[in-house]
């Protein structure tokens, strides 16, 4: 089954902005050498699931960026706890990433495996009319 986005569908010349990041995977492009870019939905959701995964004092000199989600992760599994998840993934997202327009955010705890799944909805400002979809699996590491 393909996967169709905005951004591989997208050929109009009214789109004024372009939304370019690096691919973090730091896979080359074959025939330059360089370091492959990722554009427009994809780049946000990149940012969006590192803004969600960034620990306080990870960033340099920027201690304020961090969701502070992985902390969270070693308390007990309660609706509490899903609740203050929520609360803070949408903080981050609102307050550090100005490509994304957010719709809602949903942490639904997983008992048996331990962990969260992070549904994360929004809209890219540039392209207001695709509703995109972000899932992440937060766990905790020991």
């Amino acid at each position: 089954m393909a996967v169709y986005d905005a951004q591989s569908q997208n050929t109009s010349s009214r789109n004024t902005r372009r939304y370019i990041d690096l691919d973090l995977f730091l896979k080359r492009k074959i025939p330059s050498g360089d370091v492959n870019t990722i554009t427009d939905i994809q780049a946000v959701k990149r940012s969006i699931r590192n803004l969600v995964l960034l620990n306080p004092y990870e960033k340099p000199f920027h201690p304020e960026i961090a969701s502070g989600v992985r902390g969270m992760l070693f308390e007990l599994m309660t609706p509490f706890v899903a609740a203050q998840l929520t609360k803070k993934v949408e903080d981050v997202i609102n307050n550090f990433e100005p490509r994304a327009r957010l719709v809602s955010v949903r942490a639904n705890p997983d008992y048996d495996r331990n962990e969260y799944e992070v549904s994360i909805e929004f809209y890219v400002v540039n392209t207001p009319t695709e509703l995109v979809d972000l899932t992440v699996m937060l766990e905790r590491l020991r």
